[in-house]
């Protein structure tokens, strides 16, 4: 099981980090950030079981963090931490389906207690998910055969102008109204086909309505809803990077997902498809692993792998110029790129074979490999000259990836080339 820490407060997160016994328990720290906003594209990247938050956070608080985290990543874990022994912070948990909510201080025992139990929680929820799905499909089958039949149509290109109107009203009139201001396509292709659509239906069913699947020949279609062009379009990257987890989780093979251009009525919901379908096949084409390539709003056209190679370009040197800064985010290279951060997390991992937060990492590692091998500053410093502005930390990840404390690295290696 991995887990992720968000507390604000070094001393907690330090606390938590160095006294939990993670090489003797079955679980592994892979990222922590002082606040959500800095947390949530990790945790995108990093994809772990179990989220620690703590309540009162700057930027992005705990609970705003667990209610993202519901919309978009609803297979997590989380846990608060709180210092305020307040009912109303409790309520507002329990309403977000937090596993557990501690008080603070909280030793390396209690910690094991919580985390063997929403370990467990989570594990029988995956033995059960197929079995569940299977039921649910069963009870509902009329309902949802009737309701994927009239979504169907909109991915259609014979349907008759009059036909997207009247799906409209007979899937309003059996509950299932879809009008927003703006939509987006994904078109998934996976085998086996079964397994998949249902883990796909899953999906759309915990989504809240802003989500529907339905299978297809070769896989499944997700039609995504959004109240502005950048959530129809971050809702897309994040259902279809969930998906594309779940289908590898399950083992699935093949796997192939496009996402279509943003949208701004219901009678274009199939140029949407048609580009995400496209983009489908030209991932076949080209590849034989799995893959997801988003829309091409922001590369040029569908196809222009040149245009896709100098964005990476660019973001790896911005990256490269600025990974000694702590506070450098997947946010600022998206923004600094003209990228959504949905879209640049996808394509970057899809282009470099790493995620963000991966190659962020071997960027700051190799700095402090070069240090500890060509100097004799103290540990702390090259910590910061790295990027980290925890040094111990530092010393946690860089023994984490190379097997060694700095000190044994520097005796190891230090006068000799990189």
């Amino acid at each position: 099981m991995k887990v992720f820490l968000a507390d604000d407060e070094i001393v907690v997160r330090e606390g938590i980090r160095e006294s939990f016994p993670w090489d003797d328990t079955p679980y592994t720290l892979v990222g922590e950030a002082p606040d959500g906003e800095m947390a949530l594209p990790i945790i995108r990247d990093t994809n772990p079981d179990i989220v620690i938050t703590d309540i009162r956070m700057p930027f992005m608080d705990g609970l705003e963090l667990c209610r993202t985290l519901r919309s978009q990543m609803p297979w997590i874990g989380i846990i608060v931490l709180s210092g305020y022994d307040e009912f109303e912070y409790a309520r507002q948990c329990i309403r977000l389906g937090v596993r557990e909510y501690l008080l603070k201080p909280i030793n390396a025992e209690k910690l094991k207690e919580v985390l063997d139990k929403v370990s467990a929680q989570i594990l029988e929820e995956r033995k059960t998910l197929e079995h569940a799905a299977s039921l649910r499909a069963r009870m509902e089958s009329d309902d949802k055969f009737i309701k994927e039949k009239l979504i169907g149509l909109f991915y259609n290109d014979e349907a008759a102008d009059e036909d997207v109107p009247n799906a409209l009203k007979q899937l309003s009139a059996m509950g299932c109204n879809i009008n927003a201001p703006f939509y987006a396509v994904v078109d998934a292709a996976f085998s086996p086909e079964r397994k998949g659509q249902e883990a796909a239906s899953e999906l759309a069913y915990g989504s809240g309505g802003v989500m529907y699947a339905s299978a297809s020949r070769t896989g499944s279609r997700l039609l995504v809803l959004g109240s502005t062009v950048e959530e129809a379009e971050e809702r897309a990257y994040a259902f279809a990077s969930s998906l594309v987890r779940e289908l590898e989780r399950l083992e699935c093979g093949s796997i192939r997902v496009g996402i279509g251009d943003m949208v701004d009525s219901p009678e274009k919901i199939y140029n949407s498809f048609r580009t995400a379908r496209h983009i489908r096949h030209l991932i076949a084409e080209r590849t034989d692993e799995n893959a997801v390539i988003l829309g091409a709003r922001e590369m040029g056209e569908v196809d222009g792998d040149k245009k896709v190679s100098s964005v990476i370009s660019d973001a790896k040197l911005f990256m490269l110029e600025h990974f000694t800064d702590p506070n450098l985010m997947l946010q600022d290279v998206a923004k600094e790129v003209g990228m959504s951060n949905s879209r640049f997390s996808t394509v970057f991992s899809q282009q470099t074979g790493q995620t963000f937060t991966e190659y962020l990492m071997y960027l700051r590692l190799n700095k402090a490999k070069e240090l500890l091998r060509t100097t004799d500053i103290k540990h702390t410093q090259i910590a910061g000259e790295a990027g980290y502005n925890d040094a111990h930390y530092f010393s946690y990840i860089f023994k984490k990836n190379t097997g060694m404390t700095p000190t044994e690295y520097r005796s190891q290696y230090q006068n000799q080339p990189g």
